[in-house]
């Protein structure tokens, strides 16, 4: 989970990176509230999955809704919980980072309400045990439960905005904690009202799952072949995500401390969703799935493959994963300026070739894409 009140996919704390750090204190906020965790001092890239980023000049590791509240109050520069969706600067972080460590999972009429840092596989893999249908394609992405509204999360078919009912946040214009509803969310591809704007942090996320022992139906062709079921069909939960967890580990988006390919931030482009027109002008025959306002989305990874972008690409500390070309991965000691400058080399060489503009997935913590 992460908001920053500097600039703008798929979190994994590394703890056998973490540099020495002083010993954490109780504390509490600068206005009373409950008491959390403080550090100073301490490396982000111990704590991103890209293993980039400079020090945070103050780090407060939060378990409870309250530390959680009191905490966000005093104005964090960033809130961090996976750190699976982020790219640090190199430049060292002024301010306060908070890390979200709440957990814990309730399951009340009829919803399961997920406290914001509980792991999100950790929660996939409960849901399907309990035979609760809607996730299960969600499986093996890394990160915390609460970053799932913030970038609307999906894959495989599936968006967490079609099984939320509602959201917990603290609104910091009204200094109160409130529920908004999943309208009130804003969903869109890959977004939400969360993910550029600092008024909101989420505490808990409600989730409406259907029992069943099934899924529901497929619509996702690669995970289909590899069920051995037609498009529309449904497979049991269980089948459904060892499935998925075996594709994304083949793409290196499984966290493997033995696979370099997944030290990476997920995919680093979204998927352009174009006019028809603008498509069509697109030399090769390129993939395109119809959106409900009748533009087309086609396939980031076509694109920078065909642009001259293959897998394995870069002869740097920073280069495209050997698994997956949508992957920008760090291939150690790489700083975030490396990271930033293969991404743009990427995205310009796409504009240049098709004339189509790439933007980043995740969340610029410190620096811009501009």
């Amino acid at each position: 989970m992460t908001t920053s009140s500097g600039p703008s996919s798929s979190s994994r704390p590394r703890a056998s990176f973490a540099p020495p750090v002083p010993p954490a204190r109780r504390t509490t906020g600068a206005t009373g509230g409950a008491p959390y965790s403080l550090r100073r001092r301490m490396r982000l890239a111990a704590l991103t999955t890209l293993r980039l980023g400079g020090s945070a000049e103050r780090v407060v590791t939060v378990e409870t809704e309250p530390e959680l509240v009191a905490a966000v109050r005093e104005d964090p520069t960033l809130v961090l919980a996976g750190g699976s969706n982020v790219v640090v600067a190199d430049a060292d972080l002024p301010g306060t980072v908070v890390l979200v460590r709440t957990s814990g999972v309730q399951d009340e009429n009829g919803l399961m309400i997920v406290q914001a840092g509980e792991p999100w596989d950790a929660f996939v893999a409960q849901a399907v045990a309990a035979g609760r249908q809607g996730v299960e394609c969600l499986s093996g992405i890394p990160g915390s439960t609460g970053a799932t509204p913030i970038q609307n999360v999906g894959a495989y078919g599936q968006d967490v905005s079609g099984t939320i009912a509602w959201v917990r946040v603290y609104d910091r214009e009204r200094d109160a904690v409130r529920t908004m509803s999943a309208a009130e969310c804003e969903f869109d591809y890959r977004r939400s009202v969360f993910k550029y704007r600092t008024r909101w942090t989420v505490l808990a996320v409600a989730f409406r799952l259907p029992e069943s022992e099934e899924s529901g139906p497929l619509t996702y062709a690669e995970l289909c072949r590899t069920l051995g079921v037609p498009v529309g069909g449904r497979a049991p939960l269980a089948d459904v995500r060892e499935a998925v967890l075996g594709l994304r580990r083949g793409k290196g988006m499984v966290v493997d401390e033995g696979d370099p390919d997944s030290v990476s931030a997920g995919s680093f482009f979204t998927n352009p969703i174009l006019s028809h027109e603008e498509w069509a002008r697109i030399p090769g025959d390129p993939p395109g799935w119809p959106e409900p306002d009748g533009r087309i989305k086609t396939s980031a990874a076509w694109l920078i493959d065909r642009a001259g972008f293959p897998k394995g690409y870069g002869d740097g500390r920073a280069g495209i994963s050997s698994k997956h070309t949508l992957a920008l991965i760090n291939r150690g000691e790489a700083t975030t300026a490396e990271l930033m400058d293969l991404a743009r080399e990427i995205a310009n060489g796409v504009q240049k070739r098709f004339g189509v503009a790439l933007h980043p997935e995740p969340v610029l913590v410190g620096h811009s894409w501009e």
